[in-house]
């Protein structure tokens, strides 16, 4: 069967069918809607993060056990959102539960390190063979403190980072991320532009963004730091995949990358904050053979309490330990988060575990991959351990431009809705993914193909 171009999609049936689908959502969460009108007279925007906005109310949660999350109108859901990927383990996992129970008991912070702590790192290090490790509470702290700690060690200020590729919300990595696609400029230069109001210029243009899979641009545009005077500290990247849906690395590349790196000396960053723990134990460096100098983690590492951890080398640490750069924080390595991390590695995130991820990850990506065939959409399904989206384009999407020039909004946008009224809770937008869980069963993955395979046939009826 030949393959459907978006020229031959039917825009006013997707228009047709997001006004239905729209409104069914409205109208079974006016729950949701009560308390986004009381929360917005406290909480700006009603919600608690910028990305938990949602036209016209947000949808409020009540609980979750398992594979299962509950809005407040009592609607049961499957969940494949997982909190942008920080509940691998599930809902309420009675490991997770059992360890931190016990632990509140005990005290729950003290601003000191504890043995759970020292246990966490040390199978860290054994699953990413990095031989260094400090605590952080977020994303975004990790990803802050490594830079911190590249730029300590090189003596370097600018950041090379991917153009599209989004690494936490401090201002030197919102950078060149969800910017329209006509002012990003030449891709051998392109501008810096920053994400939002407040942040510098003077942030802004220390920060230099590159293509993805494109192992040449970044070396050409790196060899221009060296000759403008300005080298880079390092390259931070997202090495398992670019997080718009799912983006794989062109074979070789990451290879050619941590080649280049190393022989001029920038230290090389993966960013698995979204993925990491996600896609395999021991993350992209199990699964590609590619080991960076430091390594960012959180979300999933705390199993759903605040926890993020950088791992690296003995030299990229060298300039922590000797005191020369700072890495600190009140509440890295807190004890909740430290014995549900430890319960986590221990008794969740087992090799077992990871085989029965890729077994569903398997199931949803053919099941998915069928419906496209069958019913001749445009687009693809993408994705590893239990990180995984359909790609909505007619062309395979290998970097932010070609994200930005194929993908098609409006099915992606629609997709959302077919979920949304079918009991499969799924992430927004059209950079999101689905996040499996080691609750997930075959059935949960059988849901959701049938969701999309419900969508596919009233867009082709």
């Amino acid at each position: 069967m030949a393959a459907r171009t978006t020229t031959d999609l039917d825009r006013a049936r997707i228009a047709e069918l997001t006004e239905k689908e729209q409104r069914r959502l409205d109208d079974r969460t006016q729950g949701s809607k009560a308390l986004y009108e009381r929360a917005r007279q406290a909480l700006a925007g009603g919600v608690a993060s910028a990305y938990q906005v949602r036209d016209p109310w947000p949808i409020y949660l009540e609980r979750g056990i398992g594979s299962r999350v509950w809005d407040v109108d009592g609607t049961e859901m499957i969940d494949f959102h997982n909190a942008y990927g920080s509940m691998v383990q599930g809902h309420a996992h009675p490991a997770i539960v059992r360890a931190v129970r016990e632990r509140v008991g005990l005290g729950t912070h003290f601003a000191a390190p504890t043995e759970d702590g020292i246990l966490v790192a040390e199978e860290l290090s054994r699953r990413f063979r990095l031989p260094r490790w400090r605590y952080v509470n977020s994303g975004t702290e990790a990803t802050m403190d490594a830079i911190r700690i590249a730029r300590a060690a090189t003596g370097r200020d600018t950041v090379v980072k991917i153009f599209g590729s989004y690494h936490g919300h401090h201002d030197y990595v919102m950078i060149s991320i969800g910017v329209p696609y006509e002012q990003i400029g030449d891709r051998e230069k392109y501008v810096s532009l920053r994400y939002g109001e407040g942040i510098p210029q003077a942030v802004t243009d220390l920060t230099v963004a590159v293509p993805f899979n494109d192992a040449d641009a970044m070396e050409r545009r790196i060899d221009r730091l060296f000759e403008e005077g300005r080298p880079p500290a390092c390259v931070i990247m997202e090495a398992a995949m670019m997080n718009l849906g799912v983006v794989l690395p062109e074979p070789g590349y990451l290879q050619a990358v941590r080649e280049l790196t190393r022989r001029l000396g920038v230290l090389l960053i993966f960013d698995e904050v979204k993925t990491g723990l996600c896609i395999a134990a021991g993350g992209a460096t199990e699964r590609f053979g590619v080991a960076p100098d430091m390594v960012t983690l959180a979300k999933a590492l705390g199993g759903g309490l605040p926890a993020g951890a950088i791992g690296g080398t003995e030299e990229a640490f060298e300039v922590v330990e000797d005191g020369r750069a700072y890495q600190v924080g009140t509440y890295n390595g807190n004890p909740l988060s430290m014995a549900a991390a430890r319960a986590s590695l221990e008794e969740v995130l087992t090799p077992d575990a990871y085989g029965h991820l890729d077994a569903l990850e398997e199931r949803i990506l053919r099941g998915c991959q069928d419906v496209i065939d069958r019913y001749a959409l445009p687009g693809y399904s993408v994705g590893m351990g239990a990180k995984g989206c359909v790609t909505f384009s007619p062309e395979r999407i290998v970097d932010y431009e070609s994200f930005k020039a194929y993908q098609e909004k409006e099915l992606a946008d629609l997709a959302w809705l077919y979920n949304m009224n079918r009991g499969v809770y799924m992430t927004p937008g059209r950079e999101e993914e689905w996040t499996l869980s080691v609750a997930h069963t075959d059935a949960d993955c059988d849901a959701f193909i049938a969701a999309f395979e419900e969508m596919a046939s009233d867009l082709t009826a």
